[in-house]
């Protein structure tokens, strides 16, 4: 399909429907502007896949329309899919400084450090390129320097809020620039792509702030060793964790690599300032447990991060138990609950004290919630609304919010092509096509398909497990020896059923035609055949099963 000319289009390739991996792309005349490009994580829905990735695939084939890929902020989500999806895309980069020092680490695990020409925006900056014409305006989340941006087409402005809040005292940066958004307003909004991760939640998100205050009381009476799990790059989070624990005379150290990835961006960035250097995690086991607070990576029951791993008491360097505490300092994002509840319950059996923001203030939102969703519609007054970064209800709520507040809600979800103009008269946005969409899994150097052939083989491995047969046969395809049958996941070592089905599969090669036997693909595609009967009479499973054939 041929790219249209002549009209303005948001068309959402990831992020909009569900939470995570934002792929945002907008069209103008024919040219093309993406904006984040995050990853998401295969939780409870997709057990086969740790981390997923948007389908690029149809923005790939179109990159030479592609004139840059914009990020708003450094979360994973918006970010993390930059060094797995370049390749493909080709594209030059534009981040704040903090964003672009957290890429830049990515980038170098990748071997692309000298490939991407990324380009450092200052805040509250201006860029065009081609028929866009961006302004950058200052907002807070639980990140350093997140960033909405104001997109002017000759067809209207937009205004794209990436993730955001009103934190009126965020701890590191200013305060949203609410007189900004009134200047966008009073100069008119076609449309407002905004953010929908708390549109459920009544009143308003709190502030950093709060958490600081609170953090010194709390730890203050607590004895043994204490971890704090949180994100890693809410560097305001950290910074408060780090004076806390020199308020109640305790050392600090980091688990984590991402955690130590982004006290180096935040470091070279001007940040932490006022936060002396971390202690390394050898010298942590060496402190007495009193003295003790370590900042670890894994809020989200991530399996290979630093709690789960002291959670499983496997850490090398690190242990906890009976008198210590852990704080999860976050939320879980749907779709984790299983895994971090799972991971607290491994916590407390072991004998710590577990703390989480459903009892204590350890934790604030960094996404707007409804009074703060208002604040921002009364100051843009945006014609038309346009819910994402959400499930579905979130988007629906969102979409009534709108309504309230006087705005034309208009939903979408991944791969539709929504046109924004032109527009006549009374004329409202319109879903007029749909592009392919789809998942990715990142699978050590590869990117798979969800829905491909290897993912699904590896998830019917999973749920019904699978079945290898090894068998010597001679040039008549007479048997030799007894077939070696391995089940790793469905036997245990000690029962016969192997055995069993080992002689089931002898003889019923021995009875085959002679003429089948004496052809390998033929004997081999009988052999499993006989390999699936003969599990089938014993389990209610279906197996994946193969067939190693040697012929001596």
């Amino acid at each position: 399909m041929n790219l249209i000319t002549g009209d303005l289009s948001f068309i959402p390739l990831g992020g909009s429907g569900e939470i995570g991996m934002n792929l945002n792309v907008y069209r103008c005349d024919g040219q093309l502007l993406a904006i984040d490009c995050g990853i998401g994580f295969g939780g409870n829905d997709n057990p086969e896949a740790e981390v997923m990735t948007p389908d690029p695939y149809w923005l790939a084939t179109r990159r030479d329309q592609l004139v840059g890929l914009v990020i708003t902020h450094a979360h994973e989500d918006h970010i993390g899919a930059v060094a797995h999806l370049w390749p493909q895309l080709r594209c030059p980069v534009y981040a704040s400084p903090f964003a672009a020092s957290v890429l830049r680490r990515k980038l170098a695990e990748a071997n692309l450090a000298h490939e991407v020409p990324l380009h450092v925006m200052p805040l509250g900056g201006k860029l065009d390129l081609g028929p866009f014409a961006l302004s950058f305006i200052r907002v807070t989340h639980s990140v350093p320097e997140p960033q909405s941006v104001a997109i002017r087409t000759r067809y209207g402005t937009v205004l794209h809020t990436g993730d955001w809040k009103l934190d009126p005292d965020p701890l590191i940066g200013q305060p949203a620039d609410l007189e900004a958004f009134a200047r966008l307003g009073e100069e008119g909004v076609l449309a407002m792509v905004c953010d929908s991760t708390n549109a459920l939640v009544e009143g308003h998100s709190g502030s950093e702030a709060e958490v600081r205050r609170n953090l010194v009381p709390l730890l203050r009476p607590l004895k043994g060793r204490v971890a704090i799990t949180c994100f890693a790059t809410n560097v305001a989070r950290v910074e408060s964790i780090a004076l806390a624990a020199k308020a109640v005379g305790r050392k600090v150290a980091l688990f984590g690599r991402s955690l130590r990835n982004a006290e180096a961006s935040a470091r070279e960035c001007g940040y932490l300032q006022n936060v002396g250097p971390f202690i390394s995690e050898d010298e942590a086991d060496d402190l007495p447990d009193n003295e003790l607070l370590i900042i670890c990576t894994g809020s989200q029951g991530e399996e290979r991060s630093a709690m789960a791993k002291i959670a499983a008491d496997t850490h090398p360097r690190i242990s906890l138990g009976e008198g210590d505490t852990v704080i999860f300092s976050s939320r879980m994002i749907p779709g984790n609950e299983k895994a971090v509840l799972r991971m607290q319950d491994e916590l407390a059996r072991g004998g710590c004290k577990v703390m989480t923001a459903d009892d204590h203030v350890v934790h604030v939102s960094g996404h707007a919630c409804r009074d703060e969703l208002r604040k921002l519609y009364s100051l843009v007054k945006p014609r038309f609304a346009v819910p994402v970064h959400g499930e579905w209800r979130h988007l629906q709520e969102h979409a009534s919010l709108a309504r309230e507040m006087g705005s034309t809600p208009v939903l979408v979800e991944d791969g539709d092509v929504l046109r924004l103009g032109p527009l006549a008269g009374n004329e409202a946005p319109d879903v007029v096509e749909g592009v392919p969409t789809g998942r990715l899994v990142v699978d050590g150097d590869r990117l798979l398909p969800l829905d491909g052939g290897v993912m699904s083989a590896r998830r019917k491995m999973l749920f019904n497990g699978s079945v290898v047969a090894s068998l010597a046969v001679d040039r008549s395809g007479r048997v030799l020896g007894a077939p070696q049958i391995s089940a790793p996941g469905l036997f245990e070592t000690t029962d016969q059923e192997p055995e069993q089905i080992a002689a089931e599969l002898s003889r019923a090669i021995t009875e085959l035609p002679s003429n089948l036997k004496q052809e390998d693909d033929a004997l081999r595609d009988a052999a499993r055949a006989a390999l699936r009967k003969a599990l089938g009479r014993r389990m209610r499973k279906r197996p994946t099963v193969d067939v190693h054939l040697l012929r001596v």
